[in-house]
C-alpha cells in the first residue's frame, strides 16, 4: 500500500508522473514471491469532480497478471492524480480459483464514504460462525468465501460508521452537499475495525481503503502474519515484507516498523497518521516461523541470518548420517530457497573439516513452485522441475548430501529429486530438512490444511497401521470429535524422529532406487534458537496460536479417518 501525503504537484515536480504507480509496481513485483496465481490493483482519487470515477480497480489471472495489471493502470490514468494505491498478489489457500478470488475486493455504493475497497493476508478460520453472525442481522452474501464475507460486514459496519457521522452533521443544521462533506471528513475508520475485526479468528493483515479517502493495514492479535510499514513526510508505504520497502525507497531496516500484534496503521482523508491498538494484544503471540524458513525472501537481514543458522546447526546430525566420512562428500541444496541454509551448513562443515567439497548439484528447470500448485497437476510438474550436473560425484564412492528449506508431502522428492540424484549413482543420499518434520495442518494462510498430504503424517498412519497400533488412530478420532485439542499428537508419541525418518524413505523412495537414503531433519529446539523471535511451529507440534486453529486441525483429521477408516 502507498498514500501520498502532500498534493499531487508536489511528486510530479520532483519525481515526475506515474512515480507512485511505479513504485506500487516495484513492490508487488519484489513481493512476486508470496503469489503467482493472480494479481490485482486499486487507487483512489479523492478530489475528481462528480460524475467521474474516483475508485478504480484492475484484476488478472497468470504468471504475468502484474504486467496486465499495470499496462492497462497506465492507459485508464490511475497514475494521474492518484493518493491513494493498494495491490495483491493472490496465493490460494483454498484451491478456489477464478478472477472473482482475486484481491482486491470492492463494495461500490453512490455515497463515496460506503466505497471500500479490501485486500489482505490471510486465512480465517472461523468463518462459519462470522456467517451465522452477518446473516442473522439479514444480510445475504453472494459467495461464502472469508474474503467476501469480511468485506460485508466490514461494509456494514461503514455504513454505520456513516450514518453516525450523517446524524452529527444533521445536529449541526449541516444540509445538503455540506453533510457530504462532513461525512466524508470525518468517517473514523478506527470504529469501523473495533467493531469488524475481533468476530474473527485467524491469522491475517488485513488492508483497505474507502472512496472518501481512509486507508488502513490491521495485524491479527496473535502476529501470525507480518507487516511492515516506513513513513515519512511524503508518504506510508505498507507490505508484507521489509526488504521490498529498503529496495523501492532506498532506505535502511532501521528506518522500517514493524506493525505490532492487534494494530492498525490508518491515514485519514487529511493524511493524519495513527497507530492503533485495534485488538488487545494475544496472550499467545506466536508470528509464524514457516514465513522465515521458507516463504519471506531471504534478503531481509534477519531472514538471512536465521537461514544460515538453521542449516549451521545441522552439522553434527549431517555428519551422523555420513559415518564420519566428510572427505567422500559432496555437499549441495536443492534451489533456490534452501541456498542461505546451504551456505550455513557448509559454513559449519568447514569448522570441521576445511577441505568440503561443495558443487551445485541441482538446477531448476522451471521456475515454478510445485508446493502452491494445485494438487491435480503437483505430480506432473514435480518431475520436471529440476536436473543434475553431471560429473561432479564419483559413482560408488562419493556420499551426496542436499539441504532443502522443508519437506512437506515429500512430492518432488519421489517424483523428481530422489530419481535424479541417484543418475550420479553415489554411494549414499542424505537429504536434509533445515525445518523440522512437518506433522499438523496450517489454516493461517500457508497452503497445508490437510492433514493426510503430509509425508511425516503419512509414515505415522504406517507405523501405527505395522505395529500394530492402529487403536491410536481410532482413540485420536473419537478426541477429536470430542474437542480435545491434544489428542492429534497421541498419533506420534510412540515413536521417535528417527523412527519417522526411515519409514518416510520407505515411503518416499521410488522404484527402481536401491542407493542407501538417510534423512535428517531440523529439531524443533533448533528452530527455537535460530528463530527465537517467530515462535509460531504449530506445523511440527500441534501447539496453534488460536481456538480456530485447534478446532480446523481435529476437522483436518476427522474428514481424513472418515475417508480412510470407516
Amino acid at each position: 500500500m502507498i498514500r501520498l501525503l502532500k498534493p499531487k504537484e508536489y511528486y510530479e515536480k520532483k519525481y515526475g508522473n506515474g512515480w507512485a504507480l511505479g513504485k506500487l509496481y516495484l513492490m508487488m513485483e519484489k513481493q512476486h514471491n508470496r503469489g503467482q496465481e493472480g494479481a490485482g490493483i486499486a487507487c483512489v482519487k479523492m478530489k475528481q469532480p462528480d460524475g467521474q470515477e474516483y475508485m478504480f480497480r484492475e484484476k488478472a489471472e497468470g504468471k504475468d497478471a502484474i504486467t496486465k495489471i499495470f499496462e492497462q493502470a497506465y492507459h485508464i490514468g490511475m497514475d494521474q492524480g492518484s493518493e491513494m494505491y493498494m495491490g495483491h498478489l493472490r496465493y490460494s489457500t483454498t484451491g478456489k480459483g477464478g478472477l472473482q478470488y482475486v484481491h482486491p475486493f470492492l463494495r461500490r455504493n453512490n455515497w463515496r464514504a460506503k466505497n471500500l475497497c479490501l485486500c489482505g493476508n490471510f486465512n480465517m478460520t472461523n468463518i462459519d460462525e462470522v456467517f451465522d453472525t452477518i446473516t442473522s442481522q439479514g444480510q445475504s452474501p453472494r459467495i461464502y468465501s472469508d474474503s467476501y464475507i469480511l468485506l460485508e460486514l466490514m461494509g456494514h459496519r461503514l455504513d454505520r460508521e456513516v450514518e453516525r457521522n450523517f446524524a452529527i452533521a444533521k445536529e449541526q443544521g449541516l444540509e445538503g452537499r455540506a453533510i457530504t462533506d462532513y461525512i466524508d471528513n470525518n468517517v473514523d475508520i478506527g470504529n469501523v475495525l473495533r467493531t469488524t475485526m475481533p468476530h474473527f479468528d485467524g491469522g491475517y493483515v488485513m488492508c483497505g481503503m474507502t472512496g472518501s479517502g481512509e486507508m488502513f493495514a490491521m495485524r491479527d492479535p496473535a502476529g501470525i502474519r507480518p507487516a511492515f510499514y516506513y513513513r515519512d513526510d511524503e508518504i506510508v508505504a505498507i507490505a508484507s515484507e521489509r526488504p521490498v520497502l529498503q529496495t523501492t525507497f532506498s532506505i535502511q531496516h532501521t528506518d522500517i516498523t514493524e506493525l505490532q500484534p492487534g494494530e492498525a496503521i490508518t491515514i485519514n482523508r487529511a493524511g493524519r497518521v495513527d497507530i492503533l491498538q485495534i485488538i488487545p494484544r494475544s496472550d499467545t503471540v506466536l508470528p509464524c516461523s514457516f514465513e522465515r524458513i521458507y516463504f519471506s525472501r531471504g534478503n531481509d537481514i534477519d531472514i538471512h541470518h536465521e537461514r544460515k543458522q538453521l542449516g549451521e546447526q545441522l552439522c553434527g546430525q549431517i555428519v551422523d548420517a555420513l559415518g564420519g566420512d566428510i572427505k567422500n562428500t559432496v555437499f549441495s541444496y536443492i534451489p533456490n530457497t534452501a541456498e542461505v541454509a546451504y551456505y550455513g551448513m557448509v559454513h559449519g562443515l568447514k569448522q570441521m573439516s576445511p577441505d568440503i567439497r561443495s558443487e551445485k548439484i541441482v538446477a531448476k528447470d522451471i521456475k515454478l513452485r510445485t508446493f502452491i500448485t494445485e494438487g491435480s497437476t503437483r505430480n506432473d510438474l514435480a518431475a520436471h522441475v529440476y536436473d543434475v550436473t553431471y560429473g561432479v560425484v564419483r559413482p560408488g564412492i562419493d556420499n551426496l548430501v542436499v539441504i532443502d528449506d522443508s519437506i512437506v508431502r515429500g512430492t518432488t522428492l519421489r517424483e523428481s529429486i530422489i530419481k535424479i540424484l541417484n543418475r550420479l549413482q553415489p554411494r549414499s543420499i542424505v537429504i536434509v530438512s533445515s525445518a523440522p518434520q512437518i506433522r499438523y495442518p496450517d489454516f493461517y494462510g500457508i497452503d497445508m490444511s490437510n492433514i493426510g498430504d503430509f509425508i511425516a503424517f503419512q509414515a505415522c498412519i504406517s507405523l501405527l497401521k505395522e505395529k500394530g497400533m492402529s487403536n491410536i488412530i481410532d482413540e485420536v478420532y473419537i478426541g477429536c470429535l470430542k474437542g480435545d485439542e491434544h489428542a492429534l499428537q497421541m498419533l506420534y508419541k510412540p515413536f521417535t524422529a528417527e523412527q519417522l525418518n526411515e519409514q518416510m524413505v520407505k515411503l518416499l523412495r521410488p522404484e527402481g532406487v536401491d542407493t542407501p537414503i538417510r534423512l535428517v531433519f531440523q529439531t524443533i529446539e533448533g528452530l527455537h534458537n535460530a528463530i527465537p523471535n517467530h515462535p509460531g511451529d504449530w506445523y511440527f507440534t500441534g501447539h496453534y496460536p488460536t481456538k480456530g486453529g485447534y478446532r480446523l486441525a481435529a476437522k483436518s483429521f476427522i474428514d481424513y479417518y472418515k475417508k480412510n477408516f470407516l
